[in-house]
């Protein structure tokens, strides 16, 4: 069995040095049980939670400075979990969830890397029914919508786990989606609105940034 290549690298905001174990590349793959197979992870899609993509970049961007106080928040397939791990340090009360069978295992690392204090993990499919997650004041997430099927189970996920007048805040990178799952989530009963990020330059990634920032608020 050959073991994958794993990448370190530091991403800085202005107050914290954010350190991420990765993946070196997309062309890694390790699913010896066929863990990932058996849960519909193709090997085509097996490396895609455990590479930095640069809707997750931004963001964690719009988290080091959004109000946490008194919030219960959830980040949804939080891969290598960077704005769970930004979130941790600022003390926020923080939940990750993601379907790869490794993403946990990853971000047990990447926790103990930034020395910051244990993120509640689940790993779980959005159609599965999980009542002991709870309910949340604020659902984040990034790069989300792959598949047509994600429309519904996403926003059907996330309307079983918000609370009334809960906000959501998903980085989508543009891959044509958005639009009818942001009519799921009206449909729901959460209002939307959408705009482009202002820091279009990224400290990691000189390429710009072409995607969205969806906004949603439940309002019933």
């Amino acid at each position: 069995m050959t073991a994958v290549r794993i990448r370190y690298q530091t991403i800085e905001f202005d107050e914290f040095d954010i350190h991420l174990r990765s993946l070196k590349d997309k062309q890694q793959f390790n699913d010896p049980f066929s863990e990932a197979e058996n849960l519909g992870i193709s090997s085509a899609q097996w490396s895609l939670f455990g590479v930095l993509w640069q809707s997750s970049q931004v963001l964690a961007d719009k988290m080091q400075h959004f109000e946490i106080s008194g919030k219960r928040i959830l980040e949804v397939g939080c891969g290598l979990g960077l704005s769970s791990l930004l979130l941790s340090l600022r003390d926020a009360d923080i939940t990750a969830t993601d379907y790869h069978p490794e993403a946990g295992k990853f971000l047990v690392e990447n926790i103990k890397l930034n020395q910051c204090k244990e993120i509640p993990f689940l790993r779980t499919n959005w159609k599965d029914e999980q009542p002991q997650l709870g309910s949340f004041d604020l659902i984040i997430g990034s790069d989300l919508l792959y598949e047509q099927n994600h429309i519904n189970m996403l926003s059907d996920f996330i309307e079983r786990h918000t609370k009334p007048g809960a906000e959501v805040i998903l980085v989508d990178p543009g891959r044509g989606k958005h639009a009818k799952f942001s009519k799921a989530m009206m449909e729901n009963g959460f209002e939307h609105s959408q705009y482009k990020p202002n820091n279009t330059q990224l400290r990691s990634d000189k390429m710009p940034f072409k995607g969205l920032i969806l906004k949603y608020k439940r309002s019933i």
